[in-house]
């Protein structure tokens, strides 16, 4: 009997440090310290969804990555510079924009703090904290934005500047009716012309973006950033080209 107890012992200290040393792996610390990482070279943000409450956040994974992760810590009141404080979550992306930008959904009852990492080049690509608001500031949804066609095929869109408050800047999606990205853009002025990137400060335009094509419909979306990665407001609308 005493043998047996003693296997027994032996087996749960087992399990007990596999189960420690799972946890340990997970954490974008360790993850990071053995790899070649970048800081703040992934492009990314989150926001609450409108109808759902749900947590998307939105990443822009550069051409050629893998192993997309996803981290979060359990709250806010954790030290977020700190790579030990994130887990990494076992959740797929899917694709936005079709492909272009790519999105994670999840729910959740409580506020934390999330990064996006990918492979890239032989380094671990790390995005800037996002703190996650959906229950201090829930993310607004509008469709207010003024579309100026006065020069063809070359609308201006312009909005009220820092609406809801903590913008930091702004990212502007053109789309065609099948949801394929035409420009992405970020400026830090509230307005965007199709295709002037006098004022574009980054952008994620792969492609010398296409004529907008006269009576034809596009999507405008708009997305204000705050400086910690949160999204206070979405601006969707359609509209046709002149």
């Amino acid at each position: 009997m005493q043998k047996w107890n003693y296997i027994l012992f032996f087996i749960l200290i087992i399990t007990s440090c596999s189960d420690a040393d799972d946890t340990t792996e997970q954490t974008l610390a360790v993850y990071a310290s053995g790899n070649n990482i970048e800081t703040g070279a992934v492009i990314a943000c989150a926001a609450s969804d409108k109808d759902t409450g749900a947590i998307l956040t939105f990443f822009y994974p550069e051409a050629g990555a893998t192993n997309i992760r996803f981290y979060e810590t359990k709250n806010v009141q954790v030290d977020h510079e700190n790579y030990a404080n994130y887990n990494q979550v076992l959740i797929n992306s899917e694709p936005f924009f079709n492909g272009h930008l790519g999105k994670f959904t999840q729910s959740t009852s409580n506020e934390k703090w999330v990064i996006i990492t990918f492979e890239l080049d032989g380094e671990v690509k790390i995005s800037n904290p996002i703190r996650i608001k959906h229950l201090t500031k829930p993310t607004v949804w509008t469709e207010d934005v003024t579309i100026n066609k006065a020069t063809s095929k070359m609308p201006i869109f312009s909005w009220t500047p820092n609406a809801v408050g903590d913008n930091a800047i702004y990212f502007q999606v053109i789309s065609d009716t099948q949801n394929n990205l035409l420009s992405g853009t970020y400026t830090y002025q509230s307005s965007f012309q199709y295709y002037n990137t006098n004022n574009v400060v980054l952008n994620v335009t792969t492609k010398t973006p296409p004529d907008l094509i006269v009576g034809n419909t596009y999507n405008f979306t708009l997305m204000d950033v705050s400086i910690d990665n949160w999204v206070n407001l979405v601006i969707t609308k359609s509209f046709s080209a002149q």
